[in-house]
């Protein structure tokens, strides 16, 4: 090898791309696409997942303990100040709901802001600069002026006028730079909050902060038990009664990020095949550029290069195209990032309670995405260099149209065995990490059947068609597989993963839609503060047309497998990582109980044993995801009772956490909070009457007032919420496989124009040759959209019925939109018209005759 020859090849190569740019355009188009979809979900989904590490107190740092009341909402303010005086680094914290003049209830956080501030200094992901800076007047709070801190973000979406309104109080909108991390949250200082939100007196829960090692350095939250007995011996001996304060350790982000893990493998796995997509793109650039430089290729080896030259050379050529797409992909990944960020922050902050950091990008990104690229580029180009250079490149056409028959036939059983591994496979996991690679698996192994079905389908067809030049072009058709082949596959995995989304989500809605109808009873539903809610339970009593009134209680709690009853198999055994598991600990009147739970399964005599104490139930997710059944034993800590025994499993779409439901009498019998956090009623007469008393008498906001047919718009509304992100980049994959077929076409036009002007000799007309090529392109993508149906099902059942139970504990019937397919098929076949008629059009109205002269050239 002559690094003179490499040179001299590479100046060829660089001339040959100046003469031909389409081919080095269809090339780094695939990757800049690939690397843009790959970059702009990664850059999104380690944002999230950093947010949760770095989440602490507004303002403030990351607390170890919170101190909360086990017997009710709330907790006295007493407690907060014994704890500050015996010197324990603790901050004050109310939560409540506010409601601004348009009815719009807004969830309030109230602190010691000055305490916050003083505990921020120990915080390493906030800037002592940045706190300090001028952007933060903290005269307005000293001075008791009524004060709302916003992130400059937030403020500018709705607080523009610098002033902001919440349950009829004037608030001056105090902006804080977004790089502290309040997101969208409302804060306020405790001695505003308390009033606002009618809980004087009262604070919602108080973080405690460990001592810390260095200035800097928080000890983690499993201290020795010595740090939390002083916490109890400091209350005691403030007259503070312990057996009603729950201490609770603050994880570091390890329950949100499991919890959550599910949507961002989603995610990943979307862009993923989007990548792949890209990838098929870039290759048949590849493919088609060295198929255009064959006579090049010799006429260098005629000069005196060698062959191992010529293979660094292009290896080199790959590596500098691959380099181009990726810095230029990155840039719009990280562009597309900041597009994707907000719509996956209002999902996780309603679904999750998870607020998200600003945007952040790392270097690493960029070098894993190079280094993907260039191993996916050099694995699938390498072994098509080496057959091209060891293989007389004089060979006849004939030669060509074997070897790729061989390599159909080759794909063809690579892809049957691939899904026979597969349905072997889905059949022995449980979970939803190896179904989702499964589900890669048969996504990968679908396009490779495709040019040999092609094939199949176009020698079945043709004779139907009339002789003459309308069955010529359906036999030239099968010509034209080869060299579109892998756009095909790209639109065909494109429109695969179109209808199987389109499956998930219509037929998620459908089932969301009669859970809710099963689920809701009561015409109207209240959430007011909790201060409110004795009153609020007196005034209904008092009204004749309320008919019925139904409670619901809730905490949190901690969930735990126990001994393995004997009535359980071995293969039941759950999971060492499946134990201390936060969950909802729910408990509703009898009536509602037994009206509006949906079972998957219940033992015999399960409402005897639930109503005497022995058993439990528990929804559909937290039971798959602890792989618990009926008859399991559980141990949940705020219960007295040693075990209980899991009675019944319910069908649950609204809760992303795991929930837990006890008979009434038990949650009595563990003291647990006595008031309700909501309530149902129904009303015989207009819901507007009984809501405007509620308004007037109590203050109860419109926002805190939920109708049956409101609360089905909200949830259906956030239901659109959550897969807003997944649609858009199945929207964007799609898009991506339409450029893929556009590039494709004009690269296959360009190709084609000597046997074009061959027919254009033999007398027929340009009209004719534009019908019959379009013609053409529009069998083969409409034979494989006929492929891509029951294909697309299949990843449809199996995204529904693995994937998707498995990783979010839904039950979901499937249900076929015949509408959407057809849309689907309706885009597609519009891509390649546009696709074929511009490039067909462009090269057709040059003379014809030239394309002879170049073939003889």
């Amino acid at each position: 090898m002559s690094l003179i020859n490499v040179r001299l090849c590479l100046q060829v190569f660089y001339r040959h791309y100046k003469h031909s740019p389409i081919q080095a355009s269809a090339i780094l188009i695939g990757i800049i696409l690939a690397v843009t979809l790959l970059i702009g979900v990664k850059a999104t989904n380690e944002n999230a997942i950093q947010s949760y590490s770095s989440a602490t107190e507004l303002l403030s740092q990351r607390a170890s303990f919170n101190l909360s009341n086990n017997s009710s909402s709330d907790i006295n303010e007493q407690v907060y100040f014994a704890l500050s005086q015996a010197g324990i680094d603790s901050l004050a914290i109310i939560e409540g709901l506010a409601t601004s003049p348009d009815g719009q209830l807004w969830q309030v956080t109230g602190s010691d802001v000055v305490s916050a501030l003083a505990h921020s200094a120990k915080n390493t992901t906030i800037s002592s600069a940045s706190l300090t800076s001028s952007t933060i007047d903290l005269s307005q709070l000293l001075n008791g002026q009524p004060t709302i801190m916003m992130s400059q973000s937030q403020a500018k979406r709705i607080a523009p006028n610098g002033d902001f309104t919440l349950n009829n109080i004037k608030l001056n909108v105090l902006q804080v730079d977004d790089k502290l991390g309040l997101g969208s949250a409302l804060l306020m200082d405790m001695s505003l909050a308390q009033p606002l939100l009618n809980m004087q007196g009262k604070l919602s829960y108080i973080a405690v902060f460990a001592p810390t090692t260095t200035a800097t350095e928080v000890l983690s939250p499993d201290n020795p038990p010595s740090f939390e007995q002083s916490i109890k011996q400091t209350l005691l001996a403030a007259g503070i009664d312990t057996n009603r304060i729950n201490i609770t350790t603050v994880d570091t982000g390890e329950a949100l990020g499991a919890l959550t893990e599910s949507f961002h493998l989603n995610l990943n796995a979307m862009s993923m095949l989007a990548f792949v997509v890209g990838l098929f793109i870039a290759y048949n650039g590849v493919r088609y550029s060295l198929m255009k430089r064959q006579k090049l290729f010799v006429q260098l080896m005629q000069q005196g290069i060698d062959k191992f030259s010529l293979m660094i050379a292009l290896l080199c050529e790959l590596l500098i195209l691959v380099l181009i797409g990726c810095i230029i992909g990155f840039i719009t990944g990280l562009q597309l990032s900041q597009w994707l960020q907000p719509m996956v922050a209002l999902t996780l902050e309603q679904l999750y309670d998870a607020r998200l950091m600003p945007g952040i990008w790392q270097w690493s990104w960029f070098l894993q995405a190079f280094g993907l690229t260039l191993a996916s580029a050099m694995g699938a180009c390498i072994p098509m260099l080496t057959n091209l250079i060891n293989t007389p490149l004089a060979q006849g056409t004939h030669k060509q149209e074997r070897h790729y028959r061989r390599l159909h036939r080759k794909q063809f059983y690579l892809g049957v065995v691939m899904l026979l591994g597969a349905y072997l496979l889905f059949n022995l996991t449980e979970n939803y990490r190896y179904s989702l690679a499964l589900l890669g698996v048969v996504t990968i192994a679908i396009p490779l059947l495709l040019p040999q079905l092609l094939g199949s389908m176009l020698t079945l067809i043709t004779p139907l068609f009339p002789k003459g030049l309308w069955q010529y072009g359906v036999a030239e058709t099968k010509d034209i597989i080869a060299p579109l082949s892998l756009a095909m596959m790209a639109m065909l995995l494109a429109i695969c993963a179109n209808i199987s989304m389109n499956t998930l989500v219509g037929s998620f809605e459908i089932t969301l839609k009669q859970w809710l109808n099963a689920r809701l009873h009561a015409d109207l539903y209240i959430i007011p503060n909790p201060s409110d809610m004795s009153k609020l339970e007196g005034f209904l009593q008092q009204q004749p047309k309320v008919t019925g009134v139904y409670q619901q209680w809730k905490t949190s709690a901690i969930i735990s497998s126990a001994a393995l009853s004997s009535s359980r198999t071995p293969t039941a055994e759950i999971e060492p990582t499946s134990t201390n598991t936060p969950i909802s600990l729910i408990s509703r009147d009898i009536y509602s109980l037994k009206n509006t739970t949906i079972f998957k399964g219940q033992i015999p005599q399960f409402w005897q044993d639930f109503g005497a104490n022995n058993s439990i139930m528990i929804s559909e997710p937290l039971a798959i995801k602890l792989n618990l059944q009926l008859g399991s034993k559980v141990q949940i800590d705020r219960l007295t009772a040693s075990s209980m025994t899991v009675g019944a499993i319910y069908y649950d779409y609204g809760n992303p956490m795991g929930e837990a439901i006890i008979h009434h009498l038990t949650w009595q019998t563990n003291k647990l909070p006595i008031k309700p956090i909501s309530l149902a009623i129904i009303y015989a007469g207009e819901l507007n009457e009984i809501q405007q008393q509620l308004t007037q008498t109590l203050g109860i906001s419109s926002a805190q007032m939920y109708s049956q047919q409101g609360i089905k718009s909200q949830a259906i509304e956030i239901f659109k919420r959550t897969f807003s992100i997944t649609v858009v980049l199945n929207s964007l994959t799609l898009l991506v496989a339409a450029i893929g077929l556009f590039s494709a076409c004009i690269m296959l036009t360009q190709a084609r124009l000597a046997p074009l002007a061959r027919l254009y000799a033999l007398g027929v007309n340009r009209q004719q040759l534009r019908v019959m090529v379009l013609s053409q392109m529009l069998i083969i993508v409409f034979l494989t959209c006929l492929l891509a149906m029951p294909t697309g099902a299949l990843l449809g059942y199996l995204l529904i019925n693995k994937v998707t139970l498995q990783a979010f504990g839904w039950t979901i019937a499937m249900v076929w939109d015949w509408q959407a397919y057809a849309q689907v098929v309706l885009i597609a076949l519009a891509s390649s018209v546009i696709a074929v008629c511009l490039p067909l059009y462009w090269q057709t109205r040059k003379p014809l005759i030239s394309s002879l002269q170049q073939e003889v050239l």
